[in-house]
């Protein structure tokens, strides 16, 4: 008996029993109390770094956890768990503009953080397409449970009568308030998890046969659309009556710098909300699934200040000022005989010596620039780019920021138009005549037919063809049936085109720039 205690009692109490992670440095360093504490220290510090960053979800084994047959009511519980922590009301003190009945809105990758697990799980079985179709049949429940909570969360949210109050952001208030926070932020979880299921390919087909996921993605849709798509309009409402207000042509602004440049009120009001619109359109489209409506929204903005214009009359310029007389004028005076001798002026008027007979110069004259579509049109072209515009990730991204671009690039070619349509309508010969079609079609290449050809009738002598008379419709039914869009104008170009062909000839007795050119553009 002593012999076995003898050796438990001479064995240090602090004693490690397991060797060391580091290398010791020396070897007689690391023995009792002193070698425990910086084991310690060690272990706190790693989990310390590891706890901020979200750790994967551990990947089972497939085949094993499909042997013992509880792999999918492990993944079934999982999923449960998943979605019941991912609708919970976050942690930490709430803030007076984020509360809603008591409650935070969904922070955000919520919805990433789903989608990662429920791709891992899939990637999981890979090889395997039987258990494939396992993993996606057991989301169904758990995810129409998550559909159904995310339906009930949104509902008195959007008919609440806060969420269009305002219905959108101005200079003085940029900031949603908390029932449209809320919104968003199901909005926003929704399209998180829109992107996990692109990324998988999950919700496309409608066969029976096919994952039967088509239902929950639809559902996450109509989510995303029913919150952005009323506050995406608001700001359009806002923006359509200050655009479709540049066809008239009111004095502007003059704005100083390298050259004197009036802009259009309409612009001038433009550039202070702008900036706030297009930061709050970037609250409103933070996933791929809600930026499906900025191309429209863009698109739409371009059109309409496109048709105002090109149909905005050609300015006239300003009197002269009644203060001001002419030279002639001013002689005439001067010569003129006077019934009664003229007061003796103060002396103080003498201060400066001048010749009595010399007349005083008159104030040097600034010359004042006059209102230019041009400048207007280069200047919206910069605004409106400044607004977000849809992400070229997928291929129906791209496609999206290509037509966008498309409507930028036709009002740069208007604003060209207005600059360089005067000096191209004047001919001297034939061959001349020939040179300024081709080169008023190379630029109207992108603008609509019916969009330059306003432009072009104005710059020919300020010449207008009203729509009862070359085509029997009013103003307003010809803009509601054949000025609605890019694609719209398009198709109206040949038959209208042809009316308009046969009026400037049976109106004019030779052939003009204008005519050639419209020929041009209805064989094409």
């Amino acid at each position: 008996m002593h012999s076995l205690k003898n050796p438990l009692s001479f064995r240090p109490s602090s004693r490690p029993t397991s060797p060391a992670p580091p290398p010791p440095s020396r070897p007689d360093s690391g023995i009792g109390m002193e070698r425990s504490r910086p084991l310690t220290k060690l272990s706190l510090n790693n989990l310390r770094r590891a706890s901020p960053a979200p750790a994967p979800s551990p990947l089972p084994v497939p085949l094993t956890l499909v042997q013992d047959g509880s792999y999918l009511e492990m993944l079934s519980l999982k999923l449960s768990e998943a979605i019941s922590k991912a609708v919970t009301q976050p942690s930490g003190s709430p803030t007076m503009n984020d509360v809603v009945g008591g409650k935070r809105p969904i922070p955000n990758g919520r919805g990433s953080a789903l989608g990662t697990l429920i791709i891992s799980e899939l990637k999981a079985a890979n090889g395997n397409p039987h258990l494939h179709r396992a993993i996606v049949r057991s989301l169904h429940r758990p995810l129409s449970v998550l559909l159904g909570n995310l339906s009930t969360m949104m509902l008195p949210l959007l008919s609440s009568p806060a969420f269009l109050a305002p219905p959108a952001p101005s200079v003085q208030s940029p900031n949603s308030n908390a029932v449209q926070l809320h919104a968003l932020a199901v909005a926003a979880f929704a399209g998180e998890l829109l992107e996990s299921f692109d990324d998988l390919n999950l919700g496309h087909d409608s066969d029976v046969r096919g994952d039967g996921l088509k239902v929950i993605r639809d559902g996450l849709v109509s989510l995303v659309n029913r919150v952005v798509n009323p506050l995406v309009g608001g700001i359009r409402n806002e923006l359509v009556p200050i655009l479709d207000a540049l066809e008239l042509s009111t004095p502007g602004k003059v704005i100083t710098g390298a050259k004197n440049v009036m802009l259009h009120n309409s612009v001038v009001t433009l550039q202070s909300i702008i900036p706030v619109y297009a930061q709050a359109l970037k609250r409103y489209t933070v996933s791929r699934a809600a930026q499906n409506v900025l191309a429209p929204f863009v698109i739409s903005l371009v059109w309409r200040s496109i048709v105002a214009l090109c149909h905005r009359p050609m300015a006239t310029s300003p009197p002269p000022s009644p203060g001001l007389l002419p030279l002639t004028a001013l002689k005439k005076r001067r010569g003129s005989p006077s019934s009664s001798p003229p007061l003796t002026p103060p002396s103080t008027r003498f201060t400066i010596k001048l010749p009595t007979s010399r007349p005083p110069s008159p104030p040097a004259l600034q010359p004042v620039p006059s209102l230019s579509p041009a400048s207007d049109a280069r200047a919206l072209c910069d605004l409106l780019s400044a607004l977000p515009g849809p992400s070229a990730e997928t291929e129906s991204g791209r496609l999206a920021r290509e037509a966008v671009d498309e409507a930028m690039e036709g009002l740069r070619a208007l604003a060209d138009l207005f600059d360089l349509a005067p000096g191209l309508l004047k001919v001297t010969d034939e061959q001349t005549l020939e040179d300024n079609a081709l080169e008023l079609e190379r630029l109207t290449e992108k603008i609509p037919t019916l969009v330059a050809l306003p432009v072009l009738l104005r710059a020919k002598g300020g010449l207008d063809l009203p729509s009862e008379t070359v085509l029997g419709l009013s103003e307003e039914d010809y803009r509601n049936s054949c000025l609605t869009g890019f694609g719209r104008a398009d198709e109206c170009a040949t038959p209208v085109g042809l009316r308009v062909c046969a009026h400037l000839r049976a109106s004019a007795s030779t052939r003009t720039v204008l005519l050639a050119w419209l020929e041009k553009e209805i064989a094409d």
